[in-house]
């Protein structure tokens, strides 16, 4: 347990920051579930707009390193190799 002024505060830092980077790692996966389930479904115009809706919000979430670079870079490319297989 913290023992200082100071530490107790950063203790209470880096719980709000968990709670709210574990919140917007959240959001990312709804986000990919949709585009997802847009594939299974073999609708590629929907797919393609909901991988347009889901680009953003990853590459923003992979700037504040709730996730990193490399893994947000991996799912969309992953996903739109996937969506390009539906076109073919």
């Amino acid at each position: 347990m913290a023992n200082t002024k100071q530490a107790r505060k950063r203790a209470r830092q880096a719980e709000q920051r968990r709670q709210h980077n574990a919140s917007q790692r959240s959001m990312v996966r709804t986000y990919i579930k949709r585009v997802v389930k847009a594939i299974q479904t073999g609708d590629h115009g929907q797919a393609m707009t909901e991988f347009k809706a889901a680009q953003p919000v990853i590459d923003r979430i992979a700037d504040k390193d709730a996730i990193s670079k490399r893994k947000a870079a991996r799912i969309k490319s992953r996903l739109n190799k996937r969506i390009k297989a539906l076109a073919a």
